[in-house]
């Protein structure tokens, strides 16, 4: 993917924050950046929902198996 240069200005606090964060998580400022642009945008988001979606799918016969047998408990049992 290409890379395209941002320059942006933000306060000292903000710049120490965004330096110090991204040493404890062993990357760039600028990897930093981009990951907090990819969370805000959905990425991240998008991806856990598309794989719980997948393992949701893979396990329907099971999780139907389990709710079809707790439904036909006494009221209350078997309820999580």
């Amino acid at each position: 993917m290409a890379k395209t240069q941002l320059n942006v200005r933000v306060d000292e606090e903000t710049a120490r924050a965004a330096r110090e964060r991204a040493l404890a998580r062993g990357m760039s400022v600028n990897r930093y950046i981009e990951e907090l642009v990819r969370q805000d945008t959905g990425e991240a988001g998008r991806t856990f929902v598309e794989a719980a979606a997948d393992f949701m799918k893979s396990y329907e016969s099971v999780f139907a198996e389990e709710f079809t047998e707790t439904r036909g408990t006494d009221a209350g049992e078997g309820r999580r």
